[in-house]
């Protein structure tokens, strides 16, 4: 008997248990249920109106206006070149020096020649002195005189050619020293000490960055917008310099296998900018005053499209939108949102449509 009141009593005992913990359990659900999912924390923004350029933007190469291949304007030996590939190089410095030995014997010779055409001359003048006293006492004919007035003349003219053959080797004889005709850098050493050049051998090839000429190949979707004096902003590896300048000139390349307008421009003393680099070219083609812009991330793809969540009361409302340009992270948004309208930025992506929001800050991001 003692037995049965102890089985009826941990029995009970053990109901009681079990109805204690459903009542938890029960009582844990409801407080949960009562404070719902929690607020996604964010940061937010105002749409914006701002000034946009409309761009386009391609890459081409550069090519040096400037880049002369220094050639030698005598015959001669070549006695020393002075310059290296890759050494920069200023307007009018020394780059080669030839054999001037054979000139300096024709200019002695040319000299003699002057010399003994000179003493000629002075022989008859004289000659023309007496023959003229001569005929004024009625001795000689004016036939006499006037022979040898012709012949004075003769050796003068002959006086003038050996002075100007004179002048001749003297020039040719500057041109034993070779000089750089513009400002570069060497690409290509030719000749070196002890090689005979003749004339109009090349000795070195300079290439210079004074005045360089972008090319730049844009699709022809865009040629009808594109005409000279048009802006265009061009950027290059070798430099952090962005250089404005206007097209040029438009050579049209659409053929079957290149379907491309290529845009000209010119780059001017830009001493870090390289012959043959590749160049980024941005055309200005035009500017809109009023658009909308809001940050990358606030625009979120979902399957029904391109959505921005517009915060009010702390919720977030999905808005389908339509976007445009992409400039300096931001979005242009066509149609959707209005201006100033509070939208979701950082954390935007982990959103749904009226979910509870937390701003992060008291300010908006700008």
């Amino acid at each position: 008997m003692h037995k049965i009141t102890q089985s009826i009593l941990l029995t009970l005992f053990l109901s009681l248990l079990v109805a204690c913990g459903a009542n938890d359990k029960s009582t844990g659900k409801s407080g949960q249920e009562k404070q719902g999912p929690k607020p996604t924390l964010i940061t937010v923004t105002q749409v914006q109106n701002k000034s946009i350029e409309i761009t386009e933007e391609a890459i081409g190469s550069l090519e040096g206006l400037i880049d002369p291949t220094i050639a030698a304007e005598v015959a001669a030996r070549v006695i020393k070149v002075y310059v290296s590939p890759g050494q920069t190089v200023k307007q009018g410095q020394l780059i080669a020096t030839l054999d001037a030995t054979d000139f300096g014997l024709q200019r002695n010779e040319a000299q003699a020649e002057v010399a003994r055409i000179e003493a000629l001359l002075d022989n008859q003048a004289k000659t023309v002195v007496r023959s003229q006293a001569l005929v004024n006492k009625k001795f000689i004919s004016q036939n006499v005189v006037d022979n040898e007035l012709a012949q004075q003349n003769v050796l003068k003219e002959q006086l003038t050619g050996a002075k100007a053959r004179v002048s001749t080797i003297n020039h040719s004889s500057s041109k034993t020293k070779v000089f750089a005709p513009a400002s570069g850098v060497v690409e290509k050493k030719i000749v070196d000490t002890g090689e005979f050049v003749k004339v109009g051998d090349p000795i070195v090839q300079i290439i210079s960055n004074k005045r360089l000429r972008a090319h730049i190949p844009f699709p022809e979707r865009i040629s009808a917008q594109l005409k000279p004096g048009l802006k265009v902003r061009l950027s290059t590896p070798t430099s952090t310099q962005v250089v404005e300048s206007v097209i040029r000139e438009l050579k049209s390349m659409i053929t079957e296998s290149n379907r491309t307008v290529d845009v000209i421009a010119d780059v001017t003393n830009q001493l870090d900018w390289q012959p043959g680099a590749s160049v980024t070219g941005t055309v200005i083609l035009g500017e809109r005053p009023n658009a909308m812009m809001v940050p990358e991330q606030s625009v979120v793809l979902r399957p029904a499209g391109e959505v921005v969540y517009v915060v009010k009361a702390d919720t977030a409302h999905q808005v389908i939108v339509k976007t445009g340009l992409h400039q300096n992270r931001l979005v242009e948004i066509i149609d959707g949102l209005n201006a100033n309208d509070t939208i979701a930025s950082d954390g935007a992506g982990f959103l749904t449509d009226k979910a509870p929001v937390k701003i992060a800050s008291d300010h908006l991001t700008q």
